[in-house]
């Protein structure tokens, strides 16, 4: 019997040919090709990219902390925090990311008396993102059995005691893959700061777009550059779900 081919050989063949496509369509449209008057602006590329990689990072830790403290607040069984928790959500998933970022610039920038672009950019983002993490963490913790809280509890420890002892362990393996996921989605939407003149990979290539006139040689290094910083976690997060389906087949029924 036959093997079937693995998986990456499977992933490179179908990236060959897609490369392939694209390089056909691409050298058989009419259109004169200059890339290098865009290279001769590869420093404002790099500057962007270096400004995209630190908003990125600064926001995924923001919303990090944001997202585990919400989240275990709306799970905590007290009810000021849980409608704290709530409103927090509620206010954040439930408006775009573009307004979001134009209120911290325009209205909460000017009212803490700050007008940097960056600080305010990132925290934005990190909010966003932290809301979304929150309902993962709160989903998480659900979805452990009920009969784990109940023996923690009667084993005489208290509720928040069961949920950092007990419970947040267990919903941790089902939380880092989406958690992981939405790193990429911060990654993605922290081009929406090009809004406010945060000088990231989506401000530069509108830079460079401007002054060269070559559109298509001025984003297409824009989406390479993008897929070079959400590839290898999005690789991560398919790693991670993999490794916990085996965790779990593993486990003795």
């Amino acid at each position: 019997m036959r093997r079937p081919p693995s998986p990456r050989a499977v992933r490179l063949l179908l990236l060959a040919v897609l490369g392939g496509a694209l390089w056909y369509v691409l050298a058989h449209i009419r259109y004169h090709w200059d890339f290098d008057a865009v290279w001769a602006y590869r420093d404002i590329f790099l500057a962007g990219f270096c400004m995209t990689l630190a908003v990125s990072v600064g926001a995924i830790a923001l919303g990090l902390a944001c997202g585990l403290a919400s989240g275990l607040a709306s799970v905590s069984g007290n009810v000021w925090l849980t409608e704290l928790a709530g409103l927090y959500v509620g206010a954040f998933r439930g408006t775009p990311l573009l307004v979001q970022i134009l209120i911290f610039y325009f209205c909460v920038g000017v009212v803490v008396h700050l007008d940097s672009p960056y600080v305010i950019g990132t925290a934005a983002l990190g909010f966003f993102s932290g809301a979304y993490i929150s309902e993962m963490v709160r989903a998480g913790v659900e979805s452990v059995d009920r009969g784990q809280w109940e023996t923690a509890l009667s084993s005489g420890l208290t509720r928040r005691q069961a949920l950092f002892y007990v419970v947040f362990p267990q919903a941790l393996r089902r939380i880092v893959p989406p958690v992981t996921g939405q790193f990429v989605s911060c990654i993605k939407d922290s081009s929406l700061l090009s809004v406010i003149s945060v000088r990231e990979l989506t401000k530069a290539a509108e830079v460079v777009n401007a002054t060269t006139y070559r559109t298509f040689e001025a984003y297409l290094p824009l989406a390479l550059l993008y897929l070079l910083l959400t590839w290898p976690l999005s690789h991560l997060t398919g790693r991670l779900e993999k490794g916990i389906r085996n965790g779990v087949a593993s486990l003795p029924r």
